[in-house]
């Protein structure tokens, strides 16, 4: 029987980007599911939003784990967790939350190169060192686990384009199965991030990649989109601008939610 994290390596293929829709509880994960996602990430960011905080580095790693495993228990897709930093500055913990996430029943996870919750990039051999802890734990496993290796820098202004692929360059010789630049500053970046590494690299469809088509990213040979903490954004925005609404007496906005019928034919699909 091939098992999930097989399943999900297998939907990785260069040129073919699947997509990779992050839900933030068990309900949204469902319909994206009955919807036809091929696979399921949770999100940091919808996280910590649906437990009343902001992101990095306010969730717990058990809390993580905790909300993980609800999401795979919605779902039969393959299951990735968006874990921040690991959970932790030292490689061995980074080690210790790839075991746990398997435990879990993910397929796999990212681990980012900032420290939480200063937002600054961890050295270049710190990082690298961290990624190959992570992707030694990962192997040691007795199932299959992507790990995606992420350089952050570029979104949060730590460092160039060129920093980061020389960052996910290490992150692959170190392991990782996945590489993942967030919103790079435009298409050529991109193309160069794209054709700097042999193993799959993900595209962020967020900021002003949210105007890319898959087609465009699919053509530089991108084999993964995901969204992040973006769609939990429109569900909240939408919550946001029709409550401003009715705190003003307008109540119309209300028309334009789902219907309940169609909603409970997704979470029973």
């Amino acid at each position: 029987m091939t098992d999930i994290g097989t399943k999900f390596r297998a939907l990785h293929r260069k040129g073919d980007p699947f997509l990779l829709v992050n839900a933030w509880d068990r309900g949204s994960a469902r319909m994206m599911q009955a919807l036809g996602a091929a696979a399921i990430a949770t999100t940091s960011a919808g996280h910590a939003f649906s437990m009343g905080r902001v992101d990095g580095g306010t969730l717990t790693r058990d809390e993580a784990l905790a909300h993980a495993q609800d999401i795979v228990s919605a779902v039969t897709v393959p299951v990735s967790g968006d874990f921040e930093n690991g959970f932790g500055d030292a490689p061995e913990t980074v080690a210790q939350t790839i075991r746990l996430a398997y435990e879990a029943g993910l397929a796999g996870c990212s681990i980012e190169d900032t420290a939480l919750p200063d937002f600054t990039a961890y050295g270049f051999d710190l990082a690298v060192e961290r990624i190959r802890a992570a992707a030694s734990a990962a192997r040691a496993l007795p199932g299959d686990f992507v790990l995606v290796a992420r350089a952050d820098g570029v979104m949060l202004g730590q460092y160039d384009t060129d920093e980061a692929i020389l960052r996910i360059q290490a992150f692959e010789a170190a392991g990782a199965d996945c590489v993942y630049v967030p919103v790079p500053p435009d298409a050529k970046s991109l193309r160069r991030i794209i054709d700097s590494v042999s193993v799959p690299v993900n595209v962020l469809a967020s900021g002003s990649y949210a105007n890319t088509l898959r087609a465009e990213v699919a053509q530089m040979g991108a084999a993964r989109i995901s969204v992040g903490g973006a769609l939990a954004r429109v569900a909240y925005g939408a919550a946001i601008s029709t409550a401003k609404d009715m705190l003003g007496g307008d109540f119309s906005g209300l028309a334009r939610g789902a219907a309940e019928e169609e909603i409970e034919n997704l979470l029973t699909k």
